[in-house]
């Protein structure tokens, strides 16, 4: 007994030390199987597996020489408990037989499955042991026979149950289900078994990683409204007593949902296992399965990420080998539901308020904040997650542009270089330049646009002022919708108010989200604007009817599905908190449904002569030769769009250019532009004459006259 004590007492009082302690008794365990196998009481068995004596050699040290080899397996079992019971440690292998009910054979079963993994001797013993077989993990019916006990009157069907227990779990796998059930192979997954051995690595594969609890601020450090986080602080409390079973927190990504359910772990005293079921591509590395499982073992708060689509229900399978709260982030669209999500509380993040975004802006930048961020607040309305990730590259700029200080170029800079990845796959990032003297349209015109950039550069700023009547039916969203001809300026009129608004601008792409596939349109178009409200760029719908049309009376399922991606764009366009810009030349064709959605409605009406003769002056080249007679009377006569009178300066150069005029263009290049101009329009040209006869007729009288 002294021998066995000093030898238990060598063994660490940590989970490393537990592990120890549990694989020699599988090793145990197994020898004496061995032993009834050769009918010896003492002897070393199956003599080509020699790595067993060192094994074994340890073990006769431990036994006591007056108990009987193959007798002594209670013994054993009652020693290894007084070691636990001495144990103050936390031992991930007790927590979890004492969450999961589990009884010591159910343990050593485990240990025994895993032995492999610890030394790969072992599969050449296990491959003997189930010939004909070929398999170099135990089998089930193997390790039922493995963990009865003659003396102790254990059966080998209480080792089944005990083997199936540990499979319903998560902690072994069956590797062929489809043999009979006695040759299912098991295994023990590779991070069971290290947490097991209180080894966890942080990042367990690309969607799965382990956080700390003290990575997490307290909760009364979280920058939030006050009546959440009140609500938040109350929530250690709440799942303690069992009342609910779940959180789910809504909001957009990158708001600090993750931090939020981090400092509740800390709170529970927990550390956070977090996965992300939105990033998973191949089933084959899933580790759901053993989430639960990991959780007990680690002490962790299993915390999922999930993104479904419009309409759509992901259903959150049972954490097997787990027995607790689960936390859930998601966005607002979608549903979850799942047997462990039938008592869930959920909880909606709000936009960050500007003294929020103030609080992480300063916070983030430290020494490189500037005194005032009132600029900087009030015209990045991001996320606070991205504020953090913003700040760091901002500060990095100013690093390069040699300065110490954060300027808002620098955070536009910063901004841009975020992930945007999901949005440029379905939208197309422009360049911006100048402001409102570059865009000619009439007085009632500029006038609505300068309201439009007042509304957007307000947006966040007028909602305090607003009267009760509203009953918070206005958020930070601006909706406008630019209605006119063709080449009016309506999307050069988005790319000032983005430039006037030190903004990025996006144009949607409708071959990326129009999808003939059902509900695909929808997905795409989800994934666009939470994207577009996240980083807070101006999005743009070029010829928005294509989208946004009448809805028909159903006479068809097209009819059916094409109503349901309006109404789903109706409803989304409501809480919509960015700026959102549509083009059309077709108004008529939008559903009335959507005009009264949109907070500015902007007609651009053809340019009259005067601004067409100030559209031509803007893209002429600064030197020309075309006379201003003639440019006035193509101003007057010719009727063209504001975009057709750029591509007919655009050709004018050209041709002055090809002539070798460097390209200083005279009234015969305008004319042939103009020209092609009506004819791609398949119109008529309407001037009488020639420029270049003119031209020539010109030179002839002044000829004349001098020899007369």
């Amino acid at each position: 007994m002294a021998q066995q004590t000093t030898q238990f007492a060598q063994l660490p009082p940590n989970a490393e030390g537990h592990f120890r302690l549990l694989f020699y008794t599988a090793i145990f365990h197994l020898n004496c199987y061995l032993l009834r196998l050769s009918g010896l009481r003492d002897a070393a068995p199956l003599a080509p597996f020699s790595f067993l004596e060192g094994y074994v050699a340890e073990l006769r040290a431990c036994v006591p020489k007056e108990l009987e080899w193959g007798a002594s397996l209670q013994w054993w079992r009652e020693q290894a408990q007084a070691w636990e019971a001495s144990c103050s440690a936390r031992l991930p292998l007790r927590a979890l037989a004492e969450h999961l009910s589990l009884s010591y054979e159910e343990l050593i079963t485990l240990m025994l499955a895993g032995l492999v993994e610890e030394d790969i001797r072992f599969g050449s013993l296990f491959a003997a042991l189930q010939e004909p077989l070929v398999a170099r993990r135990p089998c089930l019916g193997l390790l039922a026979a493995l963990t009865a006990d003659p003396a102790r009157g254990s059966t080998l069907d209480e080792s089944w149950q005990s083997a199936h227990r540990l499979m319903d779990a998560g902690l072994v796998i069956a590797e062929n289900q489809s043999a009979p059930r006695a040759e299912w192979i098991l295994r023990v997954p590779p991070h069971l078994w290290e947490a097991m051995r209180g080894r966890v690595l942080q990042r367990l594969c690309a969607e799965c990683t382990l956080s700390s609890r003290l990575e997490f601020p307290p909760l009364k450090e979280l920058v939030l409204d006050q009546s959440l986080r009140d609500r938040i602080r109350r929530l250690p409390a709440v799942l303690k007593r069992g009342q609910i079973g779940a959180v789910i927190l809504r909001g957009m990504e990158n708001s600090g949902r993750r931090t939020i359910m981090g400092s509740l772990a800390r709170a529970l005293r927990r550390n956070l296992l977090f996965y992300d079921r939105r990033t998973r591509r191949d089933s084959t590395q899933d580790l759901w399965p053993m989430m639960g499982a990991l959780c007990t073992l680690t002490g962790a708060f299993p915390v999922i990420a999930i993104d479904p689509a419009p309409g759509e229900t992901v259903e959150a399978p049972p954490l097997a080998g787990y027995r607790g709260p689960l936390g859930v982030i998601m966005r607002r669209e979608g549903g979850v539901g799942g047997p462990a999500l039938e008592q869930a509380l959920t909880l909606t993040l709000p936009a960050p308020a500007p003294e929020h975004r103030q609080n992480v802006w300063r916070r983030s930048l430290g020494a490189h904040v500037d005194g005032d961020l009132t600029e900087i607040v009030d015209r990045f309305l991001l996320p606070l997650g991205n504020v953090h990730r913003a700040a760091g590259i901002a500060t990095a700029y100013a690093s390069l542009d040699g300065h110490q200080t954060v300027t808002p170029q620098d955070v536009q800079l910063a901004c841009r270089s975020l992930n945007r990845q999901a949005l440029d796959t379905l939208a197309q990032r422009l360049e911006v330049a100048g402001d409102w003297s570059d865009l000619i349209v009439n007085e009632a015109t500029a006038a609505d646009l300068h309201d439009l950039e007042l509304r957007c550069r307000h947006r966040e700023r007028l909602l305090k002022h607003l009267g009760s009547g509203f009953h918070n039916s206005v958020n930070c969203g601006v909706r406008a919708l630019l209605n006119g001809p063709s080449g009016t300026g309506k999307t050069l009129a988005a790319k000032i108010l983005a430039a006037v608004l030190s903004m990025d601008i996006y144009r949607l792409d409708l071959a990326s989200v129009v999808n003939k596939y059902i509900g695909e349109t929808e997905k795409n178009l989800s994934q666009l604007l939470a994207r577009a409200e996240e980083l807070d760029v101006l999005l743009l719908i070029d010829e928005g009817d294509a989208l946004m049309t009448n809805r028909t009376d159903v006479k068809s399922a097209n009819d059916r599905y094409a109503n349901l991606e309006t109404n789903y764009l109706l409803q989304r366009l409501e809480t919509y908190q960015g700026i959102i810009v549509v083009t059309t030349n077709a108004g008529n064709r939008i559903d009335t449904a959507f005009q009264r959605r949109f907070d500015v409605v902007i007609e651009f009406s053809p340019p009259d002569p005067f601004e067409r003769l100030i559209i031509w002056q803007q893209h002429l080249p600064a030197i020309h030769r075309v006379s201003q007679a003639y440019l006035q009377e193509v101003a007057q006569q010719c009727a063209l769009m504001g975009g057709q009178i750029r591509n007919a300066a655009l050709y004018a150069t050209l041709l002055a250019v090809d002539a070798g005029r460097d390209g200083w263009m005279n009234d015969a290049d305008v004319e042939s532009a103009v020209r092609r101009e009506y004819r791609k329009a398949g119109a008529s040209f309407p001037l009488h004459g020639s420029a270049a006869a003119n031209g020539h007729h010109a030179v002839l009288n002044r000829f004349l006259a001098e020899i007369g």
